[in-house]
């Protein structure tokens, strides 16, 4: 008994001894897993808390004040319109706004067409004082202003004369010029841009030659102190501001010149950003600024929609992004823009076609729209069998008589011509009635284009700026692709910081 008690207290004396090992193994396995939830539930806190910071930052502007009546999205590419403002309020006055109690302005916008295939880009630039129309746009007190033949395009964001501008009335501006629908539109101030080349420590330039305040602002009495020295430099905050916003004593002095720049500046922007790497350690505070002082539409209103839209970018390389400015000539003190060259290059971007010509379509068949009717349209109804009313919704004289010689050359019965109830029509559009919409695709087939509506009358066509654009090229003159003079004056973001500065 003596040694079987000696045994049994031996066995349990060896199983405690072994317990304190199982222990430790089981000890630290519990540590590796608490510390990895623990982390997990910071990162994922940590994520939180930036995506609500961001959420925070982010102020919209009400897609109530877009206008109804949109082109259609033509490809799988994206529009996004960039506004700089120079609005007076949240700290703008105090870095070159002006008066805080005047109204928002726009001091510079282009187009970024981001191509279907996720690899091109292309910003094209309007000069502020182009002379165009500027359509419908609602008012602070909800009613809408008439069309405004002949404006100044940065007049559009003055509409209602507000502090904040009117972001709303120039994406409709632009589509109205375009014939593209604006998928996006993202309006950057004074201040945010200022934070935003702080927060990447800075942007490099190039400055042709000294500059001095007097240069920035022409109605000082002295020359004032020097701002820029001469050759390639590092600019942020103020000095950024400066350098984007200087006209006078610069290049040619003139605001395309400054456009040129501007466009310089932007492709050294993505540089600096592509350089120091695309890691979040980098991006949040990137976004923070970005945000900060940043108004966009609805659609861009959150920061999962915000950060989802900037990763779709991240396959396109610097030399893939290039920049332009709409075809345009002087007309006096202001600038017109040249047809048919500019509708070349809105059709080019419609078509997901790049500057030089190649698809950017990201390899899809493409999607029949009702402005793209199927080939097969045509022989479906023959033309002969058609009779239609055509009515003139342009300021171009003689454009329905131009159209009806076009349908009547294909068989089509005209019934008469007509000037629309309006003569702002961006697009052509094809009413029918019921058991005709085969023969309004006919119709769109005949004339190279038109948006199908259905009613219930016959036929009838409304011309818009579509056709005019379209009937403005006669197919001797018409050109294949982009106009040379666009191309040959477009830059890379990767190019020499130097080259090309001025218009001059």
């Amino acid at each position: 008994m003596t040694g079987s008690h000696r045994a049994a207290t031996t066995t349990r004396r060896d199983t405690r001894t072994a317990a304190p090992g199982r222990r430790s193994g089981r000890t630290r396995i519990r540590i590796v897993l608490v510390t990895a939830v623990s982390l997990l539930v910071l990162v994922t806190a940590g994520a939180g808390w930036a995506y609500l910071r961001l959420n925070g930052n982010i102020d919209t502007f009400g897609a109530d004040g877009v206008s109804d009546d949109r082109p259609a999205a033509a490809s799988d590419g994206q529009n996004v319109l960039v506004i700089g403002s120079d609005a007076r309020t949240g700290g703008n006055s105090e870095l070159g706004g002006g008066d805080r109690n005047d109204i928002g302005r726009s001091d510079t916008a282009f187009l970024l067409h981001v191509y279907a295939d996720h690899r091109n880009a292309v910003a094209v630039s309007i000069p502020r004082d182009t002379l165009l129309d500027i359509p419908p746009c609602k008012l602070p007190d909800g009613s809408w202003t008439e069309t405004r033949h002949q404006a100044m395009f940065n007049e559009a964001y003055t509409v209602g004369r507000t502090a904040e501008g009117n972001p709303a009335c120039t994406q409709n501006t632009v589509e109205n010029l375009t014939g593209l629908r604006v998928d996006h539109t993202v309006v950057v101030d004074f201040k945010g841009f200022s934070e935003l080349t702080e927060v990447v420590g800075g942007v490099e330039v190039c400055v042709p030659q000294d500059i001095y305040q007097k240069d920035l602002n022409p109605g000082r009495a002295t020359r004032g102190k020097r701002l820029f020295t001469e050759g390639v430099q590092t600019v942020s905050g103020q000095k950024a501001l400066d350098y984007v916003r200087i006209r006078h004593g610069i290049g040619d002095g003139s605001d395309i010149g400054r456009i040129k720049r501007q466009q310089a500046f932007v492709g050294s922007l993505l540089k600096k950003v592509r350089t120091d790497g695309l890691t979040p350690a980098k991006l949040l505070p990137l976004a923070d600024a970005a945000t900060t002082s940043m108004t966009v539409d609805p659609g861009l209103g959150s920061a999962d929609k915000l950060v989802s839209f900037v990763m779709s970018l991240k396959d396109i390389e610097l030399n893939d992004t290039r920049f332009v400015t709409v075809p345009w000539r002087y007309e006096g003190a202001r600038v017109a823009i040249v047809e048919p060259d500019a509708g070349a290059l809105w059709a080019a971007l419609k078509a997901d076609r790049t500057l030089d010509g190649d698809d950017a379509g990201g390899g899809g068949e493409g999607q029949e729209t009702d402005s793209t009717p199927s080939a097969d349209a045509e022989v479906r109804v023959p033309a002969e069998s058609i009779s239609v009313t055509v009515h003139n919704g342009t300021r171009v004289t003689g454009l329905a008589a131009r159209a009806a010689d076009v349908l009547a050359e294909a068989g089509v019965t005209v019934t008469g011509t007509a000037t629309a109830s309006s003569q702002d029509h961006r697009l052509t559009v094809i009413e029918y009635g019921p058991g005709h919409e085969e023969e309004a695709e006919t119709l769109a087939a005949l004339l190279g284009t038109g948006e199908l509506r259905s009613g219930t009358g016959g036929l009838n066509v409304v011309l818009g700026q579509s056709y005019a654009d379209q009937a403005s090229r006669t197919p001797s003159s018409a050109p294949s692709g982009v106009p040379a003079e666009v191309t040959e004056g477009a830059r890379t973001a990767d190019e020499d910081l130097c080259a090309g500065l001025s218009y001059g």
